[in-house]
């Protein structure tokens, strides 16, 4: 099966008139999911002893597996938070695969490295952050949000000069990330919320730091806050928040992996004033920053403190380390041994583009939110839940259940018109369901928003 023959060659050549068509093409078909036992009944069994051959099984990926699936780069797709990854980005990803780079060590993967570390450098001026500032990329936000907090509890172990084994503890906001409390699970620390799912304040974490006990004190190691929440794109108190952490010599932890492209926008970089102050930040390129999945990325405020936390010792790896091997390990700084060059993409697309080009296009996003919300004003039956902020725009159609909510999200879904799901914003001591838009996608127009606002008549 390592063989190049002509079976190889056609298989080659059908792959990549697909990848160009897909890429050049705008507006794909909404997929829509199905049932394992649907699928199994339209292709049948594909792993068999003998194979079922490369021609066929491309066939059933092409005609009926990916028609499954929603493509996340569609102009409709407004959920969660979509993708909008560059055409370069995505040739380069096959450039990437076809490679076969091993992206762990200089060693072996010193021009993958290299490439990534331009794309990172970029990134970490975006931030602000002081000189000898950097970091690595990851597989997401999760991976990048832990990377930082295992960096930061081992600092926080280390300075007691016992290497203490307490349980920590970890504060972060409601509207924090998903990932932020499965994080804490991993590592085994606790997380404590601060009620609020709007903005969290420098005086909001105080109080909630003077609450403690003396023991829950004595655990806190790290504040966890939000560049940008998944939920409406809310930006915290970074500056305020900042100034108690170093008063109080607690681990700043930012986690910008939605809002962080942002930084590349004029028009809003001066909302994260005080990220220049973190000691660690996540940010998903694979996010508003044009990339293909997976990419992300954790910069490190001091990034020996990382590789402290995260190098590994084996034997096998000793020659890593040797003077002939000497360069940037990206191993060293996150969880992951094992990595492929996932920042080649970025840095091809970069290259390719300009800075300015993706300024212009993340600020796009932005103008798209502020359109979409002097849309819903026109609509008698639409009212904003919350001004926008960044790319998300939280609304609500007068006199809907949760139920409407959700059979409408189905009903424009299945006839192919968008991908627009409800969320759920904190009211009181209660939670309403509204609707939810996240705009990433250049591609996107005001006519779309027209069409999906018009369903909701």
């Amino acid at each position: 099966m390592h063989n190049i023959d002509m079976d190889v060659v056609e298989m080659t050549l059908d792959v990549m008139k697909y990848a160009i068509n897909r890429i050049t093409h705008t507006s794909p078909e909404l997929g829509h999911p199905k049932k394992a036992e649907e699928l199994r009944k339209l292709v049948g069994e594909t792993i068999t002893p003998e194979g079922i051959g490369g021609e066929k099984a491309f066939q059933l990926f092409r005609d009926v597996l990916v028609k499954a699936t929603v493509p996340i780069d569609h102009p409709r797709h407004l959920a969660f938070v979509p993708a909008s990854p560059t055409r370069a980005a995505v040739m380069f990803d096959l450039v990437t695969s076809a490679s076969s780079i091993h992206g762990a060590y200089w060693m072996e993967g010193a021009g993958g490295i290299y490439c990534e570390n331009e794309a990172m450098k970029w990134l970490v001026s975006l931030t602000g952050l002081p000189e000898g500032a950097f970091g690595v990329f990851t597989s997401g936000g999760t991976a990048a949000n832990l990377s930082a907090m295992v960096t930061a509890r081992e600092a926080w172990r280390s300075a007691s000069g016992e290497h203490r084994r307490d349980r920590g503890v970890v504060i972060t906001s409601i509207g924090a990330h998903s990932s932020i409390k499965a994080m804490a699970k991993v590592i085994d620390a606790d997380v404590y919320l601060v009620d609020t799912e709007d903005r969290l304040t420098g005086e909001g974490l105080e109080e909630t730091i003077a609450g403690l006990s003396e023991q829950e004190r004595e655990r806190l190691f790290a504040v966890v806050a939000t560049g940008g929440t998944t939920n409406a794109g809310i930006i915290d108190d970074l500056h305020g928040i900042a100034s108690v952490c170093e008063k109080e010599k607690l681990w700043f932890h930012v986690d910008a992996a939605y809002g962080g492209g942002a930084l590349a926008a004029d028009s809003v970089r001066h909302l994260f004033k005080g990220i220049e102050r973190a000691d660690s930040i996540t940010i998903d390129p694979h996010k508003w920053l044009f990339s293909p999945y997976d990419c992300g990325a954790v910069i490190y405020k001091e990034p020996e403190l990382a590789r402290q936390a995260h190098a590994q010792e084996g034997s096998y790896l000793d020659i890593f380390k040797d003077e002939g091997a000497q360069g940037f390990n990206p191993a060293d700084y996150q969880v992951q041994l094992t990595r492929r060059v996932r920042g080649l993409p970025l840095w091809f697309s970069l290259a390719m583009h300009g800075t300015e080009m993706y300024k212009k296009a993340v600020e796009r996003g932005i103008e798209l939110a502020q359109a979409a919300g002097r849309l819903i004003r026109e609509y008698p039956d639409l009212e904003l839940v919350r001004e926008p902020s960044l790319s998300c725009v939280l609304f609500r159609r007068i006199g809907w259940s949760p139920d409407d909510y959700t059979n409408w999200t189905y009903k424009n879904h299945r006839e192919g018109i968008a991908l627009v799901t409800p969320t759920k914003w904190k009211k009181g001591n209660t939670y309403e369901t509204v609707s939810r838009f996240c705009f990433i996608n250049p591609d996107t127009t005001e006519e779309d928003i027209k069409v999906i606002l018009d369903t909701m008549k």
